[in-house]
């Protein structure tokens, strides 16, 4: 039982795997996307080299795949295959409906991406900047002129008697000083320093908060003192000589963050700027990301589609093949479906179909057969009877005349006998193509030289027909096939006899090799032409009907006999005609699957 499968054949990749293929390629287009915009808009840094060009490597396989699958549906398309004309149609369905749901997404989209753009491009940001910069200054010169005027109108011995202040040189950390009542909030700290004699400053006194103490004066001169980071944080720090040797350090509160803050100003101001000069540039790179982004998903998604169509359309196809095959009368076909759906159901219910099709033509035929075979018997029991006729009046003859003149027997004896025994040899030869057109033969197949066989068979009729050329050029000379050297040769000789007879012993036979293709099988087809008067229409109808002839002599099992041969070897025979041309005998005998070697030779 032959069996078509609703499955095509291995694609390159499953549905399953082009999902995962597109789950991925979302993963890493977020990914991508995460790294090279969030770089862009932070500080104005376009993604490395490596990095786009391996996102750029996955569109470019996708679009080669693509390519690949749209080529199998074009070839199919070109080559009129069942299905493709209807696969196209669906794929195109699929098309538009992406079509119509992607476009005004992507509308929607860029729009919103340019409006957020233009949005950002109109907020002075660098405007907003340059004023809190502008501000902190203003807030720091202020913090300068309230330093000084403070210094002038307080008196810090005062605090440094009140907080305590001895000395305060020691290792370790430094133990706190009393914060006297009266200080000002404005003040981080007042601390003093004794010169020694070695040159060294030892700390004398100390009143504020702890975290703004020194364990060394920060410099010499008086006046404010250049501020460094991290000892400086959100201080100003000013310094006095109240007296000789006593050096003074006055701190002061910029307030809490406040370097943090110029800190962030600056960075935010510089960064802007930077993402700024891409302002020219930034739709046409934000466009960019977006097809980068969007067009690898776009191509999977078309390639989910094809592979989709494909699925859909093969049981439709293998369906449609096989009602095919079934009007060409292969009633065993059946088509394997583990589908649950509407599909598979009416593939079941053509297979049971199929099935009782089958039943019925079994039945058909085996009716046919008893019939065909009660003709066959009628006409052989006819042709039979018609040589027995002569046999007996010519044995009464001889009888009668051994009778009534014995004397002269001699006569008639010689001829008697030898007309009978001449029908005897006539329904020998009947009985013999009979049996070898009712015998089932079971060929015993050898790997034969086509070239080589046909040469073999009009080696004598050449001699015997000098008025008939024969061309047997145009065979293959290291084409073999698999026949039974016994029984094949009679194929050639019948035909070649018929082919003689029909151009009564004046013309050519021309006898050529092709090979051909059916479906998955490859055949060499063998075919003989004469230049004979042709077969008529009505005649070759019955061409291949046992006891039917066009000739006197003819016994009408030559050509029943060669459609058995070539049969039994797995081909098939037919014919071409015009009546006054010729005729072509076509004989395909098969070779073996479409991509297997034919041996050369014999």
């Amino acid at each position: 039982m032959k069996i078509v499968r609703t499955r095509s054949k291995q694609p390159l990749i499953n549905i399953r795997g082009l999902v995962l293929i597109y789950l991925l390629l979302c993963i890493l287009s977020v990914v991508f996307a995460r790294t090279a915009v969030s770089g862009v808009l932070a500080d104005g840094r376009l993604p490395e080299d490596i990095s786009l060009v391996i996102f750029l490597t996955i569109p470019a396989v996708l679009l080669l795949f693509l390519t690949f699958s749209v080529q199998s549906l074009v070839r199919d398309a070109l080559d009129r295959r069942n299905g493709s004309r209807f696969q196209a149609r669906l794929l195109g369905y699929f098309a538009l409906t992406m079509f119509f749901a992607a476009v005004p997404n992507t509308v929607i989209t860029l729009q919103l991406v340019y409006e957020l753009v233009r949005f950002g491009q109109s907020i002075r940001v660098t405007e907003a900047l340059q004023e809190a910069q502008k501000l902190s200054m203003d807030n720091y010169s202020f913090k300068l002129e309230k330093l000084e005027a403070l210094i002038r109108e307080r008196d810090f011995d005062s605090f440094m008697a009140a907080a305590g202040g001895e000395a305060a040189g020691r290792d370790g950390p430094l133990e706190a000083g009393a914060i006297p009542e009266g200080f000002p909030e404005d003040l981080a700290a007042v601390q003093d320093f004794r010169l020694q004699e070695d040159g060294s400053w030892i700390g004398e006194g100390f009143a504020g908060r702890r975290q703004a103490e020194l364990r060394s004066p920060p410099g010499m001169y008086q006046g404010f003192v250049s501020r460094e980071i991290p000892r400086d944080t959100d201080i100003i720090r000013y310094i006095t000589y109240p007296e000789r040797n006593l050096l003074r350090v006055i701190s002061c509160n910029l307030g809490e963050g406040f370097d943090g803050s110029i800190e962030l100003i600056s960075a935010e101001s510089a960064r802007f700027t930077m993402v700024n000069s891409l302002k020219t540039n930034l739709r046409p790179l934000l466009g960019f990301y977006f097809g980068i982004f969007i067009f690898p998903t776009l191509l999977m998604t078309i390639i989910i589609a094809v592979s989709f169509a494909s699925r859909i359309t093969q049981p439709l196809t293998d369906l449609t093949e096989a009602t095919r095959r079934v009007s060409e009368g292969d009633y065993s076909i059946q088509i394997l479906s583990h589908a649950e759906d509407e599909v598979g159901i009416l593939i079941r219910s053509f297979n049971a179909m199929v099935q009782d099709l089958e039943k019925s033509r079994m039945a058909l035929i085996r009716t046919e057969t008893i019939s065909i075979w009660q003709d066959l018997a009628q006409q052989l029991a006819h042709e039979i009877k018609n040589p027995l006729t002569p046999i007996r009046l010519t044995a009464e003859r001889v009888l009668r005349r051994w009778r009534n003149s014995p004397e002269r027997i001699g006569e008639i004896l010689e001829n008697s006998m030898l007309g009978i025994v001449q029908e005897v040899i006539g329904l020998d030869n009947l009985l013999t193509q009979f049996r070898t057109l009712a015998r089932p033969m079971e060929p015993s197949l050898s790997w034969t030289c086509l070239r080589d066989l046909a040469e073999e068979t009009i080696l004598s009729y050449r001699t015997s027909y000098p008025e008939v050329r024969f061309d047997i050029d145009q065979i293959q000379p290291d084409l073999s096939v698999k026949i039974d050297r016994r029984n094949f040769p009679q194929v050639l000789t019948n035909l070649i006899i018929n082919g003689i007879d029909a151009m009564d012993g004046r013309g050519f036979i021309k006898i050529r090799t092709d090979l051909v293709k059916k479906r998955e099988m490859r055949y060499c087809r063998l075919s003989i032409q004469d230049s004979g008067k042709g077969i008529s229409e009505e005649e070759g109808a019955h061409i291949f009907t046992p006891y039917f002839t066009t000739k006197e002599s003819g016994t009408g099992l030559g050509l029943p006999i060669v459609e058995r041969i070539v049969t039994d070897h797995g081909g098939s025979i037919w014919f071409n005609s015009a009546v006054g041309v010729g005729t072509t005998f076509f004989i395909d005998l098969p070779i073996g699957e479409s991509g297997a070697s034919v041996p050369a030779g014999v």
